[in-house]
Order: C-alpha cells, then structure tokens, then sequence
C-alpha cells in the first residue's frame, strides 16, 4: 500500500514539552497521522501528538495538530475528495424564492 499525503500542523499548538533530543542533538517531535475512509472538507488525514502506551491505556485525549488528505494512492487508501455544496439562486425574473441548500 503506498500513498502520498500532504498536510500542515500549527506549530502553535504544539506542546514543546514533547520535542525530544536524539544522541546527534537534532530534536524530534513524534507525529501520529491518522487516514479515515470518510471526508466532507476534502480532509481525511489527521494530525496529532503520538501517544504513549500509558496515554493510549488512560484514553486522554489526542491533541490534534492539524489536517491533510490523500493526494495520491495506488489503490489501497481512497484519495480524498470536497464535497460540493449545492446552493439553488432565486430566480429573479419570475420573482422565485430563495431556496439554498446547504
């Protein structure tokens, strides 16, 4: 299964008491990206603090990051795609109503 995803984080939102520091003295921060089936903004990737063990047994809460979607797929992840809002204009020339649809 392979895929191409694009996504941004708000490095705001970041708690930077999970930036870690490898042996090398470059720092790191453990990202958990998560793809779902399903989409209505045109994202269905979401980003967001890895877990530990004892975080994932305690069920806190994830703290998300930010969002992306799949932009290429060899077939094993569905690529994701916006919903269209449909939205009906009143028809001024024969004094219609305004029907939107949301």
């Amino acid at each position: 299964m392979s895929a191409i995803i694009s996504f941004s984080i708000c490095l705001d939102d970041i708690d930077k008491g999970r930036v870690v520091t490898a042996n090398n003295g470059k720092r790191y921060l453990n990202l958990t990206a998560s793809v779902n089936e399903e989409t209505r903004y045109g994202n269905n990737v979401g980003i967001s603090h890895s877990q530990t063990k004892e975080e994932r047994e305690a069920k806190e809460v994830k703290k998300y990051l930010g969002n992306g979607r799949v932009v290429w797929t060899d077939g094993g992840i569905s690529v994701a795609e916006r919903d269209q809002e449909k939205v009906s204009l009143p028809d001024s020339d024969l004094g219609g109503s305004s029907d939107l649809e949301f």
